[in-house]
């Protein structure tokens, strides 16, 4: 009664329309809002009190990244941010006259975007790129200007392993540091220059930057930053500055809470499919070694609070699942864009290195170099909850309550760059087009196009969307903008995926995606009910959607000290669609629009759960087999396959993809 009380009030405060007097107009946009209001700016023209989703890319790199002007990226913050709203834009390899070669655009503007450069560095290379500038001339940057390739092992290798600046960065390296905090300062300017404080609020810019933790020869802690305002520390400290979690933890206490009124931030990990199993340790890891301490209440309620999101997809591959491991082997769908290493090092340093980088094996000792293995359970975020229901029972705090999105992880300064058709590549760890057009395909072939982050907030700004964060109300694409409600709670009935007001019964009677259910709330023995409601993505003309295929529930729970899973289709199932793999065609019926009410009639009360949702469309071609039929390859005709396109009929290729979105996952604790 009190929600739906609330909600009402909500839906009479929208209606209020503004006065033409500052003072008065200041006061109905604050009261309107079920969120702190932090910064200044004008009302919106368009609120939603049940929310709307706003697509996004929180993970975004500009020339301004050391391995993204490794590969001549030029585009900058301000480029990608243009880029983002729709904008052309001219990407690598230049002419002689300094002309881009390849242009690209997006097919539909982004809501919001995050970039999201490594702070790793970030004064180094603003020296080395700069003339005149104190280190320009310094072997390093004469390295990083005319031989590029070798930067991952000057800057990346001996610096983020090693934890160590190099000497034309001055005593006490602050002349690299009074760089970085130039450098800080501009991403700040660009991010507020996109920002639309305007009405309309059609776009929202987040302040932000990537914390890039690396450990032993390539394991992946990475983490963006993304701050929730204007208000933001003096300076981005990176890896080095702050080697582990809990000092990037003591620098959000420190340096933003306490020392900037109104600042506040999150940190999002990504690719824990690389992390050699090491993401969902201790955030106290800073090297191979794993404390023996075991983790404290304390430590993952801080852990909850400040990672409160889990970047699941980007372009280098997923991290939800793996059914090559035996504990989803026979989840299907958990075979969906994977890569055949777990780290970094061990696809560059160990015995699947190709030649191309185990130079860098000169950096590093013999004990850090890692051999080449497939990704365990442990690197992925299935794993990751199921190991906070464990932890949650046990110590009264869940460490690893995330909220799901996706985000590109572009190098080339292109957010939102997820269409399967005209692909470029983006860069970063895949193939670099900066001395020319690569012939056959423009990327490595277990790399992709990456994702989207979407948030469900009252309005485009940055306190709702922040808000939206905060509250784990997202879920993840691979691109597709398809629009998921996920709504969990104890009497739903059974007809509301016909009723208008679904969404309006789903907050009032429930919780959203991102939220926790509880007894607090139940009557009785009823068990939970959940609403789960995907409509597809129309496409442009030129990037057509796909029609729904179905909608899965994951639950996991933990039951007698053992976790445990289950996968159920709620909704839709096996419609016959197919692709043919030779022209790309599609054929079989989908769906527009897919609902299901689904009880778990199997809950117990005294069982830690979780529950998210896939959604799947129907079946198309992946980006390297457009190219391939592109190209006329047939792989029973070796006469038909150039060698810059042998990779088409290489066992690792995938040619057909199923995109799909996940949603945050509801949560029940006894």
């Amino acid at each position: 009664m009190i929600r739906a009380i609330g909600l009402l009030t909500l839906f009479l405060l929208a209606s209020i329309s503004h006065t033409s007097e500052k003072n008065e107009e200041v006061s109905d946009f604050e009261s309107r809002h079920p969120y702190a209001i932090t910064e200044e700016r004008e009302p919106c023209e368009q609120y939603n009190p049940l929310r709307s989703p706003h697509f996004g890319d929180m993970h975004v790199h500009t020339a301004w990244s050391f391995d993204a002007s490794s590969q001549d990226t030029r585009n900058t913050p301000n480029d990608a941010y243009k880029f983002a709203k729709g904008g052309l834009m001219g990407i690598q390899p230049y002419d002689e006259n300094n002309q881009p070669l390849r242009h690209i655009q997006i097919d539909r503007p982004l809501d919001f975007t995050a970039v999201t450069d490594h702070a790793e560095f970030l004064g180094e290379i603003k020296m080395c790129m700069t003339p005149g500038s104190k280190g320009y001339w310094h072997p390093v940057c004469l390295a990083h200007r005319y031989f590029p390739s070798l930067t991952f092992g000057t800057l990346a290798a001996y610096g983020m392993v090693g934890k160590k600046r190099w000497g034309f960065c001055g005593e006490d390296y602050t002349d690299c540091m009074s760089n970085a905090a130039d450098r800080w300062g501009d991403v700040q300017a660009a991010a507020e220059e996109a920002y639309d404080r305007s009405s309309s609020c059609k776009f929202t810019s987040f302040i932000g930057y990537e914390w890039t933790g690396t450990i032993g020869a390539g394991q992946n802690l990475h983490h963006n930053v993304i701050f929730r305002n204007q208000q933001v520390p003096d300076e981005a400290l990176s890896w080095i500055e702050t080697p582990s979690q809990t000092h990037l933890w003591d620098y959000f206490e420190k340096e933003c809470q306490a020392n900037k009124p109104g600042c506040d931030a999150i940190s999002i990990p990504h690719n824990s499919n690389l992390s050699g199993g090491i993401m969902f340790e201790t955030a106290r890891l800073e090297n191979e070694i794993v404390p023996i301490d075991p983790v404290t209440k304390e430590e993952a309620e801080r852990r909850a609070h400040w990672n409160p999101l889990f970047e699941v997809m980007q372009h280098k591959g997923s991290s939800e699942c793996d059914n090559r491991t035996p504990t989803w082997a026979a989840d299907e769908y958990c075979n969906f864009e994977k890569l055949g290493y777990d780290s970094f090092g061990g696809k560059n340093t160990g015995i699947a290195a190709d030649g191309n980088m185990d130079w860098l094996q000169i950096f590093l000792d013999d004990a850090e170099l890692i051999e080449t293995r497939l990704p365990e359970e442990s690197n992925f975020l299935r794993y990751a909850l199921k190991k906070g229901l464990k932890q949650e029972a046990e110590i009264g705090a869940n460490a690893f309550k995330y909220g799901l999105i996706s985000s590109t992880d572009t190098h080339i300064a292109a957010p939102g760059l997820v269409m399967e058709k005209n692909h470029p590549g983006h860069g970063g760890a895949g193939i670099s087009s900066r001395d020319g057009i690569r012939a056959g395909l423009p990327d490595e072939i277990e790399y992709n196009p990456g994702g989207l982050a979407v948030l469900y907030s009252e309005e485009n700004t940055r306190d709702s969307l922040f808000a939206a964060m905060r509250r784990r109300e997202a879920y993840a694409t691979t691109g597709t903008r398809v629009a998921v409600r996920f709504f969990g709670g104890w009497d739903y009935t059974e007809d509301l995926c016909s009723s208008p007001n679904m969404v309006e019964q789903g907050y009032s009677r429930g919780v959203p995606m991102g939220g926790q259910l509880n007894n607090v709330s139940r009557s009785g023995n009823e068990a939970p009910v959940f609403i789960v409601s995907a409509q597809s993505d129309a496409g442009t003309p030129e990037y057509p959607g796909n029609p729904l295929q179905r909608i899965q529930l994951i639950k996991g729970w933990y039951v007698d000290g053992k976790l445990k899973e289950k996968v159920v289709t709620v909704a839709g199932g096996d419609n016959n669609a197919s692709v043919d793999i030779n022209t790309c065609q599609t054929s079989g019926k989908g769906h527009q629009q897919l609902c299901s009410i689904w009880r778990d009639t199997e809950f117990n009360e005294a069982n830690h759960a979780f529950y998210y949702t896939r959604v799947l469309e129907n079946p198309s071609c992946r980006w390297s087999q457009m190219i391939c039929v592109e190209s006329d390859v047939q792989c029973n005709d070796p006469s038909s396959i150039p060698e810059e396109l042998q990779a088409c009929c290489s066992e690792e290729h995938k040619p057909i993809i199923q995109e799909r979105a996940w949603s945050s996952p509801i949560w029940f604790t006894p």
